[in-house]
């Protein structure tokens, strides 16, 4: 389960679409960078291969949740 997430937009102007967060994940810190069209880019540690899907869905849900409500 994710915990701690955070987000904030990656420009000045935040009505431009493109957003970074971090959050914890059993305990490691992950960062990352969410672009408008959904996609997921990862910076520094990566999680687990088998885990990386259920993680990326739980982003989608909290970016829609908290950006697009």
């Amino acid at each position: 389960m994710i915990q701690h997430f955070q987000f904030r937009s990656m420009y000045e102007n935040k009505k431009l679409p493109g957003w970074t967060f971090s959050f914890y994940y059993k305990g490691i810190r992950y960062e990352g960078s969410y672009h408008k069209n959904g996609t997921i880019e990862w910076k520094g540690a990566q999680p687990p291969s088998e885990e990386e899907e259920i993680i990326q869905k739980q982003i989608h849900e909290l970016m829609l949740f908290h950006v697009y409500e």
